[in-house]
């Protein structure tokens, strides 16, 4: 995690009812400083089961039990492993709970709601949420080892949004984010992870320099992002999880240096970038938490 800036996580907010996908580190601190309404998330979706997409699980659930009041499990979706992760959290938790009850009592800390309701995704049934005006669908994605590895669709009253999760440039990928308004795509610099590469050889750092080696056959380069974007006609293109997470204005600029001259309408999102889309209309507003 860089300073200022907190693993994956992204907020959907549909109506008044909000969906969270992914919890990496820092993500729960991002949103309890901009005052969350805890009441109002129904429900926790995972891409996969790396330590940056899951970090900041077990404060989620805190936050939905104790500030936020649910009156049953917190819903979880995620790919195959996830029942091991909330059932692992639930066991290290365990004490936890039950002193939080003997504290607080049932008005604050019900252990009837304590824990999870978790839901392995099946791809060959991906609708996970159909109620009304929105719809939540998964689909697969390229990340290996990590299979599966799911992205996620979301349409509600005419807007639609996709979260691309961890891949490599994917077909899938496209097919599923198909005139999207906003597409939410994990972008790596071949530029900046070379050169940390690099400079990692020069300094003996061998972790480093396996790693930046390693993540390049699991991310997706910019230029493919781009190339996907266009084939999917999405309305927006906004870069998240980035690598390496850019430190400064210069950096960000050496990372998505060329995209304007191939692509109008992208974002590179910072912590806080909020993406805006009114109802009967076709405007994408983007601005930031204040």
């Amino acid at each position: 995690m860089i300073l200022h800036r907190a693993e994956t996580c992204i907020l959907i907010q549909a109506g008044k009812d909000i969906y969270i996908f992914d919890t990496g580190g820092g993500s729960i601190a991002n949103l309890h400083n901009w005052n969350t309404p805890w009441d109002r998330v129904k429900a926790i979706f995972y891409s996969h089961l790396h330590s940056d997409h899951i970090f900041d699980i077990a404060d989620f659930h805190q936050a939905t039990w104790i500030n936020g009041g649910r009156k049953s499990k917190q819903k979880v979706y995620g790919p195959e492993g996830v029942q091991m992760l909330t059932d692992g959290i639930e066991l290290a938790y365990t004490k936890d709970y039950f002193f939080r009850n003997e504290h607080h009592g049932d008005t604050i800390a019900p252990l009837d709601v304590a824990g999870f309701d978790t839901h392995t995704v099946d791809l060959n049934n991906p609708v996970l949420v159909e109620d009304g005006d929105l719809k939540i669908t998964a689909y697969g994605v390229s990340h290996d080892p990590v299979d599966p590895a799911l992205g996620y669709r979301i349409d509600y009253k005419g807007r639609s949004v996709s979260i691309s999760g961890d891949t490599i440039y994917d077909e899938n990928l496209i097919n599923n984010s198909q005139n999207v308004d906003v597409l939410f795509h994990e972008s790596m610099s071949l530029d900046l992870v070379n050169l940390i590469n690099r400079n990692a050889e020069r300094t003996g750092n061998r972790m480093a320099a396996k790693v930046t080696i390693d993540i390049q056959d699991y991310h997706t380069p910019i230029p493919d992002i781009v190339r996907a974007a266009q084939k999917a006609n999405v309305g927006h293109l906004v870069f998240y999880h980035h690598l390496p997470a850019p430190r400064n204005q210069l950096m960000e600029n050496i990372m998505y240096r060329g995209v304007d001259e191939i692509m109008e309408n992208w974002t590179a999102s910072h912590d806080g970038t909020m993406v805006v889309l009114p109802i009967d209309s076709d405007e994408i507003i983007i601005t930031s938490v204040e």
